[in-house]
């Protein structure tokens, strides 16, 4: 009998037959990476590999890697094994992994959304027969209203907040949330950004991402020269002297944990936008759904309900114990509360 196609060891999900490791949080010889989040792209490995898309940014963070890339749906055959890469819809470049060997397959999915933000490659199913899921948030009191309508909620709460002579403060995560919130702001006023922020924006307004224009805070910048602004800021940024700079100012925070009011209120934020970069209950479901497979394992969510779940469906499920965490991993109750 041949040995399981994907093991799950202590450096992260490896492939036997093709001598890789998927997103490792060790350092390994050779490591393909889903997308440049810093819980899935990690310094330290000897190769890499990972989309076109998603190169610049994680040779940006990682700085001087041994890396080389591929193009979706391309398909590459490393040792027994034949990998390709399939659109996540996550953040800008994020993948799922096609591994196969003799006719059988199984996807890591990295992290993922179903929702086509208009800006990341939209999500992609791709059958299989064993399906690697995270689940981040598996419980089905977390369903996102449509992009549109948190659109509409933001630009409600700028225009407020400038009519009071207010500066808007919005804490999202510097690759993908950031950008994403960009494009959904209607042409209102400036739009200011955290340096963290704007180094990510610059790099995919570099790849061809239609990013609106912004301006980096630096000094000299503050709320008499850009009376009105929206500052989209990494979440650490809040409350802090180089936020006090702008004076008045209305804070928020863009995150799917928002829809826990109990977590609004213990961070102190005013107001939360409930929107993520993670699949809902929803869509965990549907995209499990579009791949056919028969066997799924969950990861870092609340993987012990979403297990009970699926075994409830009729799925052969199992638990992955991993490193990963998440870009709002910050903000996240306890892992498994129920």
């Amino acid at each position: 009998m041949c040995a399981q196609l994907l093991s799950f060891t202590d450096r992260g999900i490896f492939c036997a037959d093709g001598g890789f490791y998927i997103d490792p949080w060790r350092p390994v010889d050779r490591a393909l990476i889903t997308h440049g989040h810093s819980d899935h792209a990690r310094w330290g490995h000897g190769q890499y590999l990972c989309t076109h898309q998603a190169l610049p940014v994680i040779r940006h963070r990682l700085g001087d890697i041994r890396a080389e890339s591929i193009a979706y749906g391309e398909s590459r055959q490393i040792g027994g094994a034949r990998v390709s890469f399939h659109p996540a819809g996550h953040v800008p470049g994020s993948a799922q992994i096609r591994v196969e060997r003799g006719g059988e397959v199984w996807v890591v999915s990295g992290d993922y959304k179903v929702e086509d933000d208009g800006l990341s490659e939209p999500f992609v199913p791709v059958s299989c027969h064993s399906f690697i899921t995270e689940c981040t948030f598996g419980l089905p009191l977390f369903q996102w209203q449509p992009q549109a309508v948190i659109a509409a909620q933001l630009a409600a709460w700028w225009q407020s907040n400038a009519a009071q002579g207010k500066t808007s403060i919005l804490a999202a995560y510097g690759l993908g949330k950031a950008q994403r919130l960009m494009t959904l702001l209607p042409d209102a006023g400036p739009i200011l950004t955290h340096g963290a922020v704007e180094e990510t924006t610059r790099i995919l307004r570099n790849q061809g991402y239609p990013l609106p224009p912004t301006t980096r805070v630096a000094a000299g910048i503050d709320a008499k020269s850009y009376p009105g602004a929206l500052v989209i800021a990494p979440p650490s940024a809040l409350g802090t002297p180089w936020a006090r700079r702008f004076g008045p100012v209305s804070e928020a925070f863009a995150s799917g944990w928002m829809a826990l009011r109990g977590i609004r209120r213990r961070r102190g934020f005013g107001t939360g936008f409930v929107i993520s970069d993670h699949a809902d209950w929803p869509g965990l479901n549907a995209a499990i759904r579009a791949t056919g497979a028969d066997r799924v394992f969950v990861t870092h969510g609340y993987t012990t309900p979403f297990r009970r779940w699926l075994e409830e469906q009729g799925y052969d499920a199992g638990i992955v114990q991993t490193e990963f965490g998440g870009d709002e991993a910050d903000f996240a109750p306890e892992a498994d509360p129920l």
